[in-house]
């Protein structure tokens, strides 16, 4: 049976944690300011035999799920509610580097089939020819809408995770000086929007912030002052299938982690689902 409290909605949050042996201690504050009962992590940095389990069990999560590699890549699932890890899924352009982990999780109502992604940064050249990191993030994204459409809706799904494209105008501090940018370029935002279109994802997100508001997730370690300049991105997601559509309760966005102590540059979000 779930081990959820009773009476609360499904708490879903994800974040590029970047380094978890880094920053675990910074798991403390995020249970503390969001209180998740499903906690997915991008860029873990982390090989499985080095993954702080014990660490993270104490900050209540006794279910995790990892897949982690030396120095870059990984992703982990925490939770207190039981699963069970998926392994039917797709080795994404046969790399075998760690950028997807999903579960079926024993939530209230019955399973939610969960997925936590960490889609290619890209580089820095906006030129599949040029630049073979674009490449391979146009080609991971290309595999992953065509994995959602061979599959179609699915019932009772969350997809969720650093994808590493802020695909609306006002997901990025300034969509003109962005368009040549690595993230939102066109050719990025196409890719992207058929994956949701694909899987028929519903943006949970963008269900609570109109699309004519700014919303960010990610500010640069570049910026002398992050939070003064405030040029963001909003490079993490979360996606729902279109039946939990109407179960969303409330989203946040923990925007002062990004001024925590050796600080992500990314910052956690979550979901409510009221099932």
């Amino acid at each position: 049976m779930p081990t959820q409290r009773t009476g609360r909605p499904l708490r879903i949050a994800t974040w590029n944690i970047n380094s978890v042996r880094l920053r675990r201690g910074l798991l403390a504050e995020l249970v503390k300011a969001l209180d998740p009962d499903v906690l997915c992590l991008q860029e873990t940095k982390c090989p499985d035999e080095l993954f702080p389990l014990e660490d993270i069990r104490g900050f209540g999560f006794p279910h995790i799920a990892h897949k982690g590699m030396k120095g870059y890549n990984g992703v982990a699932i925490l939770s207190r509610l039981p699963f069970a890890v998926r392994d039917e899924d797709p080795d994404w352009c046969g790399r075998g580097d760690c950028r997807h982990l999903a579960v079926s999780l024993d939530a209230p109502g019955g399973p939610l089939e969960l997925h936590d992604f960490y889609v290619p940064a890209g580089g820095d050249l906006p030129d599949r020819a040029a630049n073979p990191k674009f490449a391979h993030k146009l080609d991971f994204v290309a595999e992953a809408t065509a994995w959602s459409a061979a599959r179609g809706a699915r019932p009772r799904s969350v997809l969720v995770g650093d994808l590493n494209i802020a695909p609306l105008e006002n997901d990025v501090w300034s969509h003109r000086q962005m368009l040549g940018v690595v993230s939102h370029t066109p050719v990025e935002v196409a890719a992207l929007t058929g994956w949701m279109q694909a899987g028929a994802w519903h943006d949970a997100l963008r269900h609570f912030v109109p699309p004519e508001e700014k919303l960010y997730t990610w500010w640069s370690y570049r910026a002398r002052d992050w939070e003064a300049s405030d040029r963001g991105r909003r490079l993490d997601h979360l996606w729902v299938s279109p039946d939990l559509a109407g179960a969303l309760g409330r989203h946040a966005v923990l925007k002062p982690a990004r001024g925590w102590p050796q600080a992500s540059d990314h910052v956690p979000v979550m979901i409510e689902l009221l099932l």
